[in-house]
Protein backbone atom coordinates (compact mmCIF):
# COMPACT_ATOMS: atom_id res chain seq x y z
CA UNK A 1 0.00 0.00 0.00
CA UNK A 2 1.33 3.42 -0.99
CA UNK A 3 0.44 6.63 0.17
CA UNK A 4 1.03 9.94 -1.17
CA UNK A 5 -0.20 13.29 0.56
CA UNK A 6 -2.81 15.67 -1.08
CA UNK A 7 -3.25 17.87 1.60
CA UNK A 8 -0.01 18.53 4.01
CA UNK A 9 -0.70 20.28 7.61
CA UNK A 10 -0.05 23.82 6.37
CA UNK A 11 -2.21 23.16 3.30
CA UNK A 12 -5.29 22.18 5.33
CA UNK A 13 -5.05 25.15 7.51
CA UNK A 14 -5.13 27.32 4.28
CA UNK A 15 -8.03 25.20 2.83
CA UNK A 16 -9.81 25.83 6.48
CA UNK A 17 -9.17 29.90 6.54
CA UNK A 18 -10.54 29.81 2.81
CA UNK A 19 -13.63 27.56 3.47
CA UNK A 20 -14.24 29.85 6.53
CA UNK A 21 -13.92 33.38 4.66
CA UNK A 22 -16.40 31.55 1.61
CA UNK A 23 -18.94 31.10 3.97
CA UNK A 24 -19.03 34.44 5.68
CA UNK A 25 -18.91 35.64 2.77
CA UNK A 26 -22.24 33.84 1.71
CA UNK A 27 -23.74 33.60 5.29
CA UNK A 28 -22.53 37.02 6.85
CA UNK A 29 -23.57 37.06 9.95
CA UNK A 30 -24.99 33.03 10.37
CA UNK A 31 -28.23 34.62 11.88
CA UNK A 32 -30.33 32.09 10.24
CA UNK A 33 -27.54 29.60 9.61
CA UNK A 34 -26.82 26.14 11.10
CA UNK A 35 -23.24 24.00 10.96
CA UNK A 36 -24.33 20.39 11.29
CA UNK A 37 -20.98 17.69 11.24
CA UNK A 38 -21.33 14.00 9.75
CA UNK A 39 -20.34 11.39 12.15
CA UNK A 40 -17.77 9.56 12.14
CA UNK A 41 -15.05 11.78 10.21
CA UNK A 42 -17.30 15.22 8.95
CA UNK A 43 -17.31 15.76 12.72
CA UNK A 44 -14.06 17.39 13.21
CA UNK A 45 -13.73 19.57 10.03
CA UNK A 46 -17.36 20.94 11.66
CA UNK A 47 -15.45 21.78 14.46
CA UNK A 48 -13.00 23.15 13.36
CA UNK A 49 -14.74 25.48 10.65
CA UNK A 50 -16.99 26.90 13.72
CA UNK A 51 -14.38 27.21 15.84
CA UNK A 52 -12.64 29.56 13.24
CA UNK A 53 -15.37 31.16 12.13
CA UNK A 54 -16.59 32.10 15.84
CA UNK A 55 -13.38 33.68 15.98
CA UNK A 56 -13.56 35.76 13.22
CA UNK A 57 -17.03 36.84 13.94
CA UNK A 58 -16.83 38.02 17.65
CA UNK A 59 -20.18 37.54 19.35
CA UNK A 60 -21.84 36.04 16.69
CA UNK A 61 -23.55 32.68 17.80
CA UNK A 62 -23.59 29.76 15.72
CA UNK A 63 -25.60 27.03 16.22
CA UNK A 64 -23.66 23.70 16.21
CA UNK A 65 -24.72 19.55 15.86
CA UNK A 66 -23.26 16.69 14.97
CA UNK A 67 -25.66 14.34 12.92
CA UNK A 68 -25.06 10.15 13.21
CA UNK A 69 -26.79 8.99 9.65
CA UNK A 70 -26.13 5.25 10.22
CA UNK A 71 -29.47 3.73 10.56
CA UNK A 72 -30.44 6.29 7.56
CA UNK A 73 -28.08 4.47 5.28
CA UNK A 74 -29.31 2.41 2.24
CA UNK A 75 -26.60 -0.11 2.29
CA UNK A 76 -26.45 -0.58 6.36
CA UNK A 77 -27.42 -3.92 6.48
CA UNK A 78 -25.87 -5.36 3.77
CA UNK A 79 -22.04 -4.40 5.95
CA UNK A 80 -21.59 -8.14 6.56
CA UNK A 81 -20.97 -7.03 10.45
CA UNK A 82 -22.85 -5.42 13.09
CA UNK A 83 -22.81 -1.77 12.87
CA UNK A 84 -22.07 0.78 15.64
CA UNK A 85 -24.03 4.04 15.75
CA UNK A 86 -21.80 7.38 16.59
CA UNK A 87 -23.45 9.66 18.93
CA UNK A 88 -25.74 12.25 17.68
CA UNK A 89 -25.61 16.26 19.12
CA UNK A 90 -28.40 17.87 17.91
CA UNK A 91 -30.13 20.48 20.72
CA UNK A 92 -31.72 22.91 18.37
CA UNK A 93 -34.28 21.92 15.47
CA UNK A 94 -33.49 23.53 11.78
CA UNK A 95 -37.20 24.31 10.81
CA UNK A 96 -36.53 27.65 7.97
CA UNK A 97 -32.65 27.37 8.59
CA UNK A 98 -30.13 27.65 6.33
CA UNK A 99 -27.88 24.14 6.86
CA UNK A 100 -24.29 23.91 5.99
CA UNK A 101 -23.75 20.24 6.02
CA UNK A 102 -20.65 19.31 6.80
CA UNK A 103 -18.15 15.83 5.78
CA UNK A 104 -14.65 15.33 4.94
CA UNK A 105 -14.76 13.29 1.77
CA UNK A 106 -17.17 12.84 -0.58
CA UNK A 107 -17.11 9.83 -2.98
CA UNK A 108 -20.62 7.80 -3.74
CA UNK A 109 -22.52 10.84 -2.03
CA UNK A 110 -24.92 7.56 -0.28
CA UNK A 111 -24.05 9.39 3.38
CA UNK A 112 -24.77 13.17 2.11
CA UNK A 113 -27.74 11.54 0.98
CA UNK A 114 -28.28 9.40 5.10
CA UNK A 115 -27.40 12.66 5.97
CA UNK A 116 -30.16 14.45 4.60
CA UNK A 117 -32.79 11.71 5.65
CA UNK A 118 -31.34 12.16 9.05
CA UNK A 119 -31.76 15.94 8.96
CA UNK A 120 -35.48 15.83 8.33
CA UNK A 121 -36.12 14.40 12.23
CA UNK A 122 -34.81 18.30 13.04
CA UNK A 123 -37.61 19.99 11.04
CA UNK A 124 -37.63 20.84 7.33
CA UNK A 125 -34.30 23.50 6.65
CA UNK A 126 -34.75 26.53 4.29
CA UNK A 127 -31.77 25.28 2.25
CA UNK A 128 -28.78 22.65 2.58
CA UNK A 129 -25.68 23.22 1.35
CA UNK A 130 -23.07 20.67 1.57
CA UNK A 131 -19.38 21.54 2.27
CA UNK A 132 -16.57 18.49 2.06
CA UNK A 133 -13.16 18.75 2.70
CA UNK A 134 -12.15 16.18 -0.50
CA UNK A 135 -14.39 15.62 -3.45
CA UNK A 136 -13.46 12.24 -5.42
CA UNK A 137 -15.26 13.37 -8.29
CA UNK A 138 -15.99 10.75 -11.19
CA UNK A 139 -17.61 8.46 -8.11
CA UNK A 140 -21.33 9.01 -7.23
CA UNK A 141 -23.37 6.52 -6.79
CA UNK A 142 -26.13 9.48 -6.14
CA UNK A 143 -27.03 13.35 -7.86
CA UNK A 144 -25.10 15.40 -5.20
CA UNK A 145 -22.59 17.85 -5.54
CA UNK A 146 -21.16 20.25 -2.93
CA UNK A 147 -21.30 23.86 -2.80
CA UNK A 148 -18.28 24.44 -1.26
CA UNK A 149 -14.98 21.98 -1.31
CA UNK A 150 -11.60 22.38 -0.14
CA UNK A 151 -9.58 20.19 -2.98
CA UNK A 152 -11.52 18.21 -5.78
CA UNK A 153 -9.64 14.55 -6.95
CA UNK A 154 -10.15 12.15 -9.04
CA UNK A 155 -9.57 9.03 -8.06
CA UNK A 156 -9.93 5.43 -9.43
CA UNK A 157 -12.21 2.64 -7.40
CA UNK A 158 -8.97 0.85 -5.64
CA UNK A 159 -7.74 4.21 -4.12
CA UNK A 160 -9.43 5.59 -0.86
CA UNK A 161 -8.79 9.18 0.44
CA UNK A 162 -7.86 9.44 4.29
CA UNK A 163 -8.35 12.84 5.90
CA UNK A 164 -6.56 12.91 9.56
CA UNK A 165 -7.32 15.11 12.18
CA UNK A 166 -4.84 15.49 15.15
CA UNK A 167 -8.61 15.20 17.05
CA UNK A 168 -8.59 11.49 16.28
CA UNK A 169 -5.54 10.35 14.75
CA UNK A 170 -2.60 12.75 15.81
CA UNK A 171 -2.13 14.56 13.35
CA UNK A 172 -3.43 17.03 10.18
CA UNK A 173 -3.05 15.57 7.05
CA UNK A 174 -5.31 14.36 4.14
CA UNK A 175 -3.95 10.96 2.16
CA UNK A 176 -4.55 9.36 -0.96
CA UNK A 177 -3.89 5.89 -0.29
CA UNK A 178 -2.72 3.13 -3.71
CA UNK A 179 -4.26 -0.16 -2.88
CA UNK A 180 -1.60 -2.92 -4.76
Amino acid sequence: MKRKILLSNEQLELTLDRLCHQLIENHDNFKETVIIGLQPRGIYLAQRLHKKISALLKGVKIPYGELDATFYRDDFRTKGHPISPSTMNMNFIIEDKNVILVDDVLYTGRTIRAGLDALLDFGRPKKVELLVLIDRRYSRHLPIQPDYVGKRIDTIVSQNVKAEWKEADGSDAVWLIMND
